[in-house]
């Protein structure tokens, strides 16, 4: 069931978005999901203020976070959610979350079981409030950016923006 339309009646028509990348092996130029992220982003009417691709690192992942803050209302970052020694994205992040948003990531591994199945519940992919924005951790592989772009974030991302700001 969607959101009544009243509900959404003060969603802004476009959202400042930042983009972090988490990666040791990535570039601007080889980041597809980063780029991916972007492109539906700015497809969606939104803008993109901030991109960066930064190293598997907890205090350069919450440093690009924090600068992206300054302009963004929302931050995607993708990378460092998984199970391995570098996936550091959520144990750098989800400490200074205002607010947990549980639910996104629940639904995240929801959908994901559809497509490849148990190994969904791997992810730890979550979404918080950080400085009174909306921060949402994707994994790095485009299919799941994708599938967490379009299915999730996108149709709510005005709507919880014009929500936090009344």
């Amino acid at each position: 069931m969607a959101v009544p339309h009243a509900h959404k009646e003060h969603a802004p028509a476009s959202v400042k978005c930042g983009v972090v990348t988490s990666s040791d092996s990535r570039t601007p130029e080889t980041d597809d999901s980063g780029r991916l992220i972007k492109d539906l982003l700015l497809k969606a009417g939104h803008t993109v203020l901030f991109y960066a691709v930064v190293k598997d690192d907890a205090k350069a992942i919450a440093d690009a976070v924090e600068q992206a803050s300054w302009t963004c209302d929302a931050i995607i970052t993708n990378g460092g959610t998984g199970l391995g020694r570098r996936d550091v994205t959520i144990p750098a992040l989800a400490p200074y979350f205002e607010r947990a948003l549980p639910g996104f990531g629940e639904l995240f591994r929801r959908l994901s079981y559809d497509t490849i199945g148990s190994a969904a519940w791997l992810s730890g992919a979550a979404a918080g409030v950080y400085h009174g924005r909306l921060v949402f951790c994707l994994p790095g592989s485009p299919d799941a950016c994708r599938l967490a772009v379009e299915k999730l974030i996108l149709p709510e991302l005005p709507h919880a923006v014009g929500v936090m700001t009344r």
